[in-house]
């Protein structure tokens, strides 16, 4: 896949929609835990389909083919094909079928053979997909040390291809949507590199990916001693971010309560550990998103992004405070009035023009 450009998984977003509006099969190629499938779901939403995920590794071609059935009446065999792959009477519930094909690469060649009838011809023996159904591949590359087999010449022609990168900005996003846990999304920010750390030619168990990352969040509790999570976060991530991460949560615990800036009970800043001013800038943008959808009225919500402001503007360099105007504005999304920041007028003279180049 070495002239294949790599993409971000919004750029892979737009491609694939494309393809979809004109039915055209299409294949995701990307390392392990990048969020593949997710992004296939994401499509699938979009186009306000409904997504059938056929793990094509561990089937075997009966299973695609389907059941041999003698017919009594015209004395021949036919195939009853899975349950899984959609019917017209599935198709008829949704404006969309998107038939996802994980794992391609890791499906054996006997499988590969059913599969190229079905994405060449859309149909398997006495089976036809519905008008309605888009074909969407995915598998990781024979250089990412998983189980592979070389996809035919004449299968990898039906595909247009597309091989997805590790993207911090849209991960950021879909972080924020999906309530990844606020001290994973601020160490990240601060250490963007450590998002994904999968190096094929290491032995480690564990790893950083986004995926990875997602069960971490889902890990952490507040009431377990410092021990017991070191353990749990170097499981998914690996030892040495897992050290690095439990260093970052120790000095941003220290950091003040982001509801007492805002709420403006708190103005100065004693602790200068960089990756923890990091983390408390996301954490005050979280608890901002999270004030706005609990439905605090516009007048409450503006002196609390006030307040936001002007301690950036206090106690943070340039770096840090566009990054947290960023934030607000383009990932977390804020509906902000300048007529109701006091601090708008002063903040948009010292930063606009870093806002604007950091939001175009």
């Amino acid at each position: 896949m070495s002239d294949t450009r790599t993409l971000t998984s919004k750029e892979v977003h737009k491609s694939l929609l494309r393809c979809a509006s004109v039915k055209q099969p299409a294949f995701l190629w990307g390392p392990p835990g990048i969020g593949k499938s997710d992004l296939v779901q994401q499509i699938s939403d979009h186009l306000n389909g409904h997504m059938i995920d056929l793990r094509m590794g561990q089937l075997d071609p009966m299973d695609l083919r389907g059941i041999p059935v003698p017919n009594k009446e015209t004395k021949q065999m036919e195939f009853y094909p899975l349950d899984a792959l959609p019917t017209e009477e599935l198709a008829a519930k949704h404006k969309t079928i998107v038939l996802f094909m994980d794992e391609l690469t890791s499906a054996p060649p006997a499988v590969l053979g059913s599969a190229y009838q079905l994405i060449l011809d859309r149909k398997l023996g006495n089976y036809k997909l519905p008008d309605n159904v888009v074909i969407i591949a995915a598998g990781n590359r024979e250089s990412d040390k998983g189980v592979t087999f070389r996809m035919p010449t004449p299968l990898a022609n039906r595909f247009v291809h597309f091989e997805m990168g590790v993207d911090f900005d849209s991960w950021l996003e879909w972080a924020v949507h999906n309530r990844v846990h606020k001290d994973i999304v601020g160490y990240l920010t601060f250490a963007k590199s450590d998002l994904y750390d999968f190096d094929a030619k290491s032995s480690s168990r564990a790893f950083a990916t986004p995926r990875s990352w997602t069960f971490a969040s889902k890990l952490i509790h507040d009431d377990d001693d410092v021990g017991t999570m070191t353990n749990l976060i170097a499981g998914t991530v690996g030892d040495g971010i897992a050290v690095k991460f439990m260093a970052h949560r120790k000095y941003a615990s220290k950091m003040p309560n982001p509801l007492d800036i805002l709420n403006g009970k708190v103005t100065g800043l004693e602790i200068r550990e960089v990756s923890a001013m990091y983390s408390l800038v996301t954490n005050m943008c979280y608890e901002l998103k999270d004030a706005l959808d609990r439905g605090t009225n516009t007048n409450d919500f503006h002196k609390m992004a006030d307040n936001f402001f002007g301690f950036m503007m206090d106690n943070f360099e340039v770096e840090l405070v566009v990054m947290g105007a960023r934030v607000a504005l383009r990932v977390y999304e804020l509906p902000l009035q300048p007529t109701k920041l006091k601090n708008f007028d002063s903040f948009h003279s010292k930063y606009g023009k870093y806002i604007l180049q950091a939001t175009e």
